[in-house]
């Protein structure tokens, strides 16, 4: 049996008993996910812009259980720049970043691993709730070269946090179509900035 077809056959078999545990979870013992920024600001330093940021992560049951099940998760921290300009003028894109996290329960171990996607490094937590609060600290994430700000321009960042229910497995990801709370999005979160002259 190959290597590729015992992988598949497993993250399928984790998506299915992950999908069976969901379902059997009480209604009044489900806890809704939610996702906020709840502050955030941008620093100069060696002509890079970087943010620095607090994040709430509240997952639901649903997901919760999918990941004690063998079900990956994945979150994206998503971030746009753009230049503020005058009325009718649309406001101009200038930048755009995408942080990817996979979270995973290690059964053996039981404890959670958070992955960086973008930089590979990871960390593994004691549970859920600390994995939740050590994703929503987020440090000096490079977000872009000051050269591409224009001196004098006002700019403003947006930033929001999504659980990406697409890189669920298809038996589960069709489960979380279906159902809003899978469905967690932080609102917006914008600030806006100069660079000086």
């Amino acid at each position: 049996m190959s290597t590729w077809n015992y992988t598949a056959r497993r993250r399928f078999v984790g998506a299915i008993l992950a999908l069976l545990a969901v379902c059997s979870v009480p209604l009044l013992a489900q806890v809704e996910g939610r996702f906020e920024v709840l502050s955030a600001y941008p620093t100069e330093r060696g002509g890079v812009y970087y943010v620095d940021a607090k994040i709430l992560y509240e997952l639901p049951t649903t997901a919760d259980e999918a990941l004690r099940s063998g079900v990956t998760l994945t979150i994206e921290l998503q971030i746009e720049v753009e230049r503020l300009r005058r009325f009718p003028l649309p406001d101009k894109g200038v930048a755009s970043l995408l942080q990817r996290y996979a979270l995973q329960y290690h059964a053996l171990s039981d404890r959670y691993i958070v992955q960086n996607l973008n930089s590979g490094e990871q960390a593994t937590y004691a549970t859920l709730a600390a994995a939740e609060t050590a994703l929503g600290e987020v440090h000096e994430l490079p977000v872009l070269d000051v050269a591409l700000i224009e001196p004098g321009e006002r700019h403003q960042i947006s930033m929001r946090a999504v659980l990406d229910i697409k890189k669920l497995p298809a038996p589960l990801r069709l489960f979380a179509f279906m159902f809003d709370d899978w469905r967690v999005t932080s609102q917006w979160y914008r600030w806006r900035f100069e660079r000086a002259s």
